[in-house]
């Protein structure tokens, strides 16, 4: 049987995990992390991370990625960067994280790009806009709104870049039969951009969605990314989750890119067709001022016929919204 080679801490420790020797892997890797080894200490802040084979738990996570990244893991950092400005494990901290990824931009080109995105932006010291942005309102009480300039170019083809590895085919557990199956409104390939990959540059988006929804942060869901093909739609539908306590009240759609034919955003009970144009930002209410769902918030993503139409959708919730936890 091969096994792993004595200076590779991390793959004696997987090794070990696969033989359902998990308390021999975790000794294995604390072992090494407690010589200063960086791969070590990342690999156990992502077992704290995922929750396997150790039980989740985020403040230690940010000790072993903080640990790494003293060390020179540039993952590591980027990652503590982002868990710090989120405050996954901690209190949220834009100004520290600031300042570690001004720090980690000397070092690493990828975190350069991003504090220069950072940069292009007017922000307050919790990094969140200066001020509102100009938008066009599409229905007589307000409920649907654009804004065409919300995001720059260079932050449409950031966000495309954030999840494309993460992209998998739409799918949805099958209430009768319990079965994972394909999506039978969403078409789309799907992305979750996280916590762990909400660079600063992602955050500042993400704080600039709340800004103008007037909504706090820590309602939004993670930003998703959305790939359509060919052929591929979301068909009517509404953003209203049936029985949930916390429900979705409002949607941000950002268009990343054009070049492509349909693609479209119908909302058919206001009469209303929105053809993506990249750096825009649609934005609607999905309930009534009383909370009850609003039935004219129904809307599509009409098929695209030639090209790769991408978008990136931020759903808001009433209240605050764990992404560790899911929305109960």
């Amino acid at each position: 049987m091969a096994t792993s080679p004595p200076n590779d801490p991390v793959s004696t420790a997987r090794d070990l995990l696969q033989r359902a020797r998990g308390n021999d892997a975790l000794t294995t890797l604390q072992r090494a992390a407690g010589t200063g080894n960086i791969e070590a200490w990342y690999e156990l802040a992502l077992w704290r991370l995922i929750g396997h084979p150790v039980a989740r738990d985020l403040p230690a996570a940010r000790q072993a990625l903080s640990m790494a990244a003293k060390g020179g893991h540039a993952d590591a950092a980027m990652m503590l960067i982002a868990l710090t400005a989120n405050g996954s494990g901690g209190r949220i901290d834009w100004s520290g994280a600031l300042n570690l990824l001004k720090r980690e931009a000397q070092h690493h080109a990828h975190a350069a790009a991003v504090l220069k995105l950072v940069n292009a932006n007017n922000l307050t010291e919790d990094g969140y806009p200066q001020q509102k942005l100009e938008r066009q309102h599409l229905t007589d009480n307000g409920s649907v709104y654009y804004i065409p300039r919300f995001l720059s170019h260079n932050e449409c083809d950031h966000i495309a870049r954030a999840g494309a590895d993460l992209f998998e085919p739409a799918r949805v557990i099958d209430p009768a039969t319990g079965r994972n199956i394909p999506h039978p409104i969403r078409t789309s390939d799907v992305a979750v951009i996280g916590p762990v990959r909400e660079d600063l540059a992602i955050r500042s988006i993400n704080l600039r969605i709340a800004h103008e929804t007037d909504t706090a942060v820590d309602q939004g869901e993670a930003l998703t990314l959305l790939r359509y093909a060919p052929r591929q739609q979301f068909r009517l539908h509404s953003d209203i989750i049936p029985g949930t306590r916390n429900q979705r009240i409002c949607t941000a759609i950002l268009y990343l890119n054009e070049g492509f034919v349909g693609g479209q955003t119908r909302f058919p009970d206001h009469d209303l067709d929105i053809t993506p144009r990249r750096g825009g930002a649609l934005i609607f209410q999905n309930v009534l001022e009383d909370g009850r769902p609003d039935s004219k918030a129904r809307h599509a993503g009409l098929p695209v016929s030639k090209g790769a139409k991408w978008i990136a959708t931020r759903w808001i919730r009433a209240k605050s919204f764990d992404p560790w936890m899911g929305p109960e």
